[in-house]
């Protein structure tokens, strides 16, 4: 499958995987900023992508800026909706106690591609009996 990638700045690095296999492509950063603890900011990437029917983009965060640096994003994961045609931007929040620089070209987050199924709406007064019934949190209890 291919998706198609505008750049609509010209010092943006097209999306890459690292590693043959890799679920995730790399995103990177086209500007510096500054995340102080606490706050959360828009990051902006430089592309645009055309995804086929069927599919989205999902955006995530990176494990070693979460592990080394508290730092992940916002929304996630963040959809990217086949119809979307503007710039990806990354909403990455700062949860630790220190400054977080963030720099061009920086790797800030993943995309996967991913295929989804629309469904049908139906209204219903009440729904089919489960096992589960309307159990909810903790209700599998826990492990000891």
């Amino acid at each position: 499958m291919k998706i198609k990638i505008l750049k609509l700045n010209e010092s943006a690095i097209i999306p890459q995987y690292s590693h043959p296999g890799d679920a995730g492509l790399d995103l990177f950063s086209i500007e510096e900023q500054t995340i102080l603890p606490g706050e959360s900011k828009l990051i902006h990437t430089g592309i645009a992508i055309e995804l086929p029917l069927g599919t989205e983009a999902q955006i995530r965060p990176r494990s070693g800026l979460a592990l080394k640096h508290s730092i992940t994003v916002l929304n996630t994961p963040g959809t990217i909706d086949t119809g979307y045609r503007g710039e990806i931007g990354v909403i990455l929040i700062n949860h630790s106690q220190d400054n977080f620089s963030v720099f061009k070209s920086m790797k800030i987050a993943q995309m996967v591609i991913t295929s989804f199924i629309s469904v049908e709406i139906e209204a219903v007064d009440k729904l089919n009996i489960s096992a589960r019934g309307d159990d909810g949190f903790g209700s599998t209890g826990m492990v000891k």
